[in-house]
């Protein structure tokens, strides 16, 4: 079996989004309505533009699945592009005018071109559906093991949520979240970013925020601390780093961390032999969480917390002062149809990442060709480390 992996293509105004995932176990159930609900949801939000008026994405399943399960082939999904127009001159015109915050100027001086069109449509956020069906994909292979990834929107502008997620009620939190047109599961702080976006619209402005995921269910040990590619830390913060606008990411106390005192940094250990059996952690307990769930690039037993600072959306109604790529002539900067405001959005694509980024070091641990065997080596795994000998209580493995 190879390694979980998968690479994107599409245009933003090209035919479609298409993603390729490779190293799924034959045999997983395949819920294309799972799927097809999170890129439903990337669609919500409030302060989206006009484009989530015009699509209606749902994946399409073109290779690697048969009678609705994976077959152990790479599974190739298509998410169509009703706004279809990038050979249409007239409706996808050329660029010259670079936006600030874009990649519209690297991209142009890197491909030696005036236009900046292709790289705008390469670099567009719409790439992030194809990203977040393969996260999709992944949580139906994280639910075999029970691991749920949960992400919101902790803020808005400066409207902020100081809501505490935990083990026993983020199934609530998730309600509160669905409900709320920011993704924001606290009523009070999801008005207040509504009030925020709507005042940005009337300046021609935008706003960013901040969005935090949380992972329950890990055992530990998932990742690796022999080789810094395999890192669990650095693949889930280069995974959301990778998100269109996200320009920070920190893993549990983040950087609040260096401000303190290792004695306020790092999180005692205990034991609970009551939580042996019945906990993913097989025992082992934290007073806090300030780690975030990792250690030395590996789970440790506590919830995955990744939190992502997302930047205003680069393109402004009113534009910013740039210059015409022909001539150097200080211009405004061109306007692309664009949104106000996209954290929930981007929440829905960080959950999704961030699952990907989960089941591929679950797969790297437990993977096999059949899920058959990947659900036996994840349950044999677990009853191996159950019976970790106890001094006093003798030698329980061979």
């Amino acid at each position: 079996m190879g390694r979980l992996e998968y690479i994107t293509a599409g245009e933003s105004h090209g035919p479609a989004q298409v993603v390729v995932v490779s190293g799924v176990p034959n045999g997983l159930a395949i819920d294309i309505r799972a799927i097809n609900a999170e890129l439903s949801r990337r669609q919500g939000g409030y302060g989206r533009g006009g484009r989530q008026n015009i699509e209606d994405d749902n994946a399409e399943v073109l290779t690697g699945v048969r009678n609705g399960h994976a077959i152990g082939s790479p599974i190739t999904m298509k998410i169509a592009n009703k706004d279809s127009r990038l050979d249409d001159a007239t409706k996808t015109p050329p660029v010259h005018r670079p936006r600030p915050g874009h990649a519209d100027l690297a991209g142009s001086v890197k491909y030696l071109t005036t236009d900046c069109r292709e790289t705008l449509e390469r670099a567009s956020a719409r790439e992030t559906v194809a990203r977040t069906a393969a996260g999709a994909l992944a949580k139906l292979l994280l639910r075999e093991v029970g691991i749920e990834a949960f992400a919101f929107v902790r803020s808005i502008g400066t409207a902020r949520t100081d809501a505490s997620v935990t083990e026993s009620n983020w199934h609530a939190m998730r309600s509160a979240r669905d409900a709320s047109e920011t993704y924001c599961p606290d009523e009070a702080a999801s008005a207040a970013q509504k009030a925020i976006i709507r005042q940005a619209k009337i300046d021609q402005d935008t706003v960013g925020g901040v969005i935090e995921c949380h992972v329950f269910g890990c055992p530990p040990g998932l990742g690796s601390c022999m080789d810094w590619r395999d890192r669990l830390d650095a693949r889930l913060a280069a995974a959301v780093m990778g998100i269109q606008a996200i320009k920070g990411v920190e893993i549990g106390l983040g950087f609040e961390a260096a401000s303190r005192p290792g004695s306020k940094v790092h999180d005692p250990i205990r034991y609970d032999e009551s939580k042996r059996d019945s906990h993913p952690a097989i025992g082992f307990r934290r007073d806090t969480n300030n780690a975030g769930g990792t250690e030395g690039g590996m789970t440790n037993g506590e919830p995955v917390v990744v939190r992502a600072a997302m930047k205003p959306i680069s393109t402004l109604l009113r534009g910013l002062p740039s210059l015409d790529l022909r001539t150097r002539a200080a211009e405004t900067s061109q306007y692309e149809r664009s949104d106000v405001c996209a954290v929930s959005a981007a929440s829905v694509v960080v959950e999704n990442v961030v699952a990907f980024e989960i089941a591929r070091v679950v797969c790297d641990k437990f993977g096999a060709d059949t899920m058959v065997e990947f659900r036996s080596n994840f349950q044999r795994f677990m009853e191996f480390v159950r019976m970790m000998p106890i001094e006093g209580q003798g030698t329980q493995m061979a």
